[in-house]
């Protein structure tokens, strides 16, 4: 057929008949891996119980038609013979566009991916939403800023002196705001590693309190006299955290004396008394009681005990009830409780006189 021989443009109508044939193939291949291809994805990844198959099956649905339909054009072009100017113009685009899909997939990974983390910890600790937010932002940043520089390489423009710039500026403005990025860096660090969430009871130093905020500078805390105490991220990571929430189990100490007057055989006998009261307690595990050694005034006895709760208010109920149960005990078997006595013997003539 001489019709399909005749030339235009320097191709044969053959030849762009070819490159539309290609074009409409490309297109419905695209089309066809952004609909049906991700429909099936999007059903296999509801079985599964990863997330990540979900965070990928949603960056491929953000595939642009606009973007796609170009990519098409340009693999079309591929069948022509085009002019060297022509040709590299359309590589240029092509790679751009590319990297912009890229860019489009690689937003939708950042977001899909912080967004089920930070669900995950809202939970747990209700501030991890702005450490996120910083995060996602920072992220794309990145992303951005890479996806900026390669297009302006593909398009001629020499980065070199560009980075160079940026890193200076970067430089100084480090610099100067060093002590709010290294509070940023710590909000990141806490989050991330998480020496404790909102609702934890710590001891920072002298200070106590709980965790009631994490920000990204700073970290409140609730003291226990009522006032809020306002600690600087990076100040407070550099600190010996206490973190008493997390205490799996508590454990306590607590001595008692009983007077010089107790028999031998009841004092040999208190610390299996005080075994019996503790063993009786449902959250306490008895660990050890002993006559621990003579006082001035008193036979000092020795007790610890560990809570099988770590609240408060719960340890502080059952230590209660255990010196109730002791002093009901100790009644009972007429056992006396020291306290701070002095005995002095005056010598005289042929007497001796003691007093109290």
């Amino acid at each position: 057929m001489e019709f399909l021989q005749l030339t235009y443009y320097g191709n044969t109508i053959q030849n762009w008949l070819t490159a539309a044939g290609i074009t409409v193939a490309a297109m419905i291949v695209f089309y066809l891996a952004r609909t049906i291809v991700v429909r099936k994805l999007q059903a296999f990844a509801r079985r599964t119980k990863t997330e990540i198959d979900d965070i990928l099956v949603a960056a491929l649905a953000k595939s642009k038609s606009v973007l796609l339909t170009i990519l098409a054009v340009y693999i079309g072009t591929l069948a022509l013979t085009l002019p060297p100017l022509l040709r590299s113009i359309l590589d240029t685009v092509s790679v751009v566009v590319l990297l912009l899909q890229v860019a489009i997939w690689s937003n939708e990974i950042i977001t899909g991916s912080l967004t089920r983390y930070r669900e995950r910890k809202m939970g747990e600790d209700a501030s991890s939403r702005a450490t996120v937010s910083l995060i996602s932002f920072l992220s794309k940043l990145v992303m951005w800023t890479v996806i900026i520089l390669l297009t302006l390489e593909n398009l001629g423009v020499d980065i070199t002196a560009l980075i160079a710039g940026v890193g200076v500026g970067g430089v100084a403005i480090a610099l100067a705001a060093q002590n709010i990025l290294g509070d940023l860096f710590a909000s990141l660090s806490i989050m991330l590693d998480q020496p404790f969430v909102i609702g934890d009871f710590i001891v920072v130093n002298e200070y106590a309190g709980t965790v009631e905020h994490t920000g990204l500078k700073t970290t409140r805390v609730r003291s226990l006299t009522g006032e809020q105490l306002v600690f600087s991220n990076t100040d407070l990571l550099g600190s010996r955290i206490r973190n008493y929430k997390r205490m799996s189990e508590r454990r306590i100490t607590f001595t008692f004396g009983v007077v010089y007057q107790t028999p031998y055989e009841k004092v040999k006998a208190i610390p299996g008394m005080v075994k019996t009261i503790i063993e009786s307690e449902e959250i306490a595990r008895f660990d050890r009681a002993h006559f621990k050694g003579f006082g001035d005034s008193s036979l000092d006895f020795e007790v610890v005990y560990y809570m099988l709760d770590p609240d408060y208010n719960r340890y502080m109920d059952t230590q209660e009830s255990i010196n109730l149960n002791i002093l009901k005990r100790f009644e009972e078997e007429g056992i006396e409780f020291a306290y701070p006595t002095r005995t002095i013997f005056i010598e005289g003539s042929g007497n001796n006189t003691e007093l109290s």
